[in-house]
């Protein structure tokens, strides 16, 4: 789930205090929002439900304008979102044919931002019926016929998707993990299907703006390594100094 150029990008309310919302079972919970178990099954709750919808939505109202205008959409945190992953991409060396799986790739956009750098094994899903059509017209229009883009529940993938060397995800484990509807269980759906996914020391890199670098630390702290941070504005407020969004690059260990 997310979207493309040069248009308001998606807000992002910073719902983590960095002093009082820690990182514990009971509030940092993992839920099925977003996936697509979570709209399918589950509406008898009706706020899921709306939630579901919405996307949809959202993302065939998308398809519609891009397929009337050319106007693909926005880009959730903005294009420097995509550029500051880039920028670590090519420092680190990523191989041109490194296997690369966009999460929740919404409107294809950064999909095409990496075949623009000459990436050749690109993968985006997304559980949005709509967004996987959006994509797919968005990199028909830019001759990318090479890239594969599948209707997909990240949560529920495993037999599905093996063998990544790069994962990338810019805001959907913060629409998976911030529905107040959640299970115990379900919290480790999101971690355990990125083991899945990725080659052992495959690498993954997230954009949140709703946890700090500190509670991703401990919500990937099994089964990953830290590798780095990366810069992102800065701001104060109070007397205090903290980033609007955080990006954190790990590698998968075992």
């Amino acid at each position: 789930m997310e979207e493309d150029a040069a248009v308001s990008t998606h807000g992002c309310d910073n719902n983590s205090d960095s002093e009082e919302d820690g990182c514990s079972d009971s509030d940092f919970g993992t839920s099925e929002l977003g996936t697509k178990a979570y709209s399918r099954g589950r509406a008898n709750n009706t706020s899921q439900h709306h939630s579901s919808r919405r996307w949809e939505e959202t993302y065939q109202k998308e398809l519609e304008t891009f397929k009337d205008v050319g106007d693909v959409g926005e880009i959730w945190f903005g294009e420097e979102s995509m550029s500051r992953v880039l920028r670590w991409m090519d420092k680190a060396k990523i191989p041109e044919n490194a296997a690369i799986l966009d999460i929740g790739t919404g409107n294809g956009a950064f999909l095409v931002e990496l075949a623009k750098h000459r990436y050749t094994n690109l993968t985006g899903i997304d559980y949005s019926k709509a967004s996987v059509e959006l994509s797919r017209n968005v990199l028909q229009a830019e001759d990318l016929t090479d890239v594969t883009v599948k209707e997909m529940d990240f949560l529920h993938c495993q037999s599905e998707l093996k063998g990544f060397d790069v994962c990338i995800d810019k805001g959907t484990f913060d629409a998976i993990s911030l529905n107040p509807n959640n299970t115990t269980e379900g919290k480790k759906h999101y971690t355990q299907a990125l083991k899945d996914v990725l080659k052992e020391n495959g690498l993954f890199a997230i954009t949140s703006c709703n946890w700090t670098k500190e509670q991703l630390l401990e919500r990937f702290s099994d089964g990953f390594e830290f590798v780095e941070e990366l810069p992102t504005p800065r701001f104060q407020f109070g007397g205090k100094t903290g980033n609007s969004v955080t990006a954190l690059i790990f590698r998968r260990v075992h």
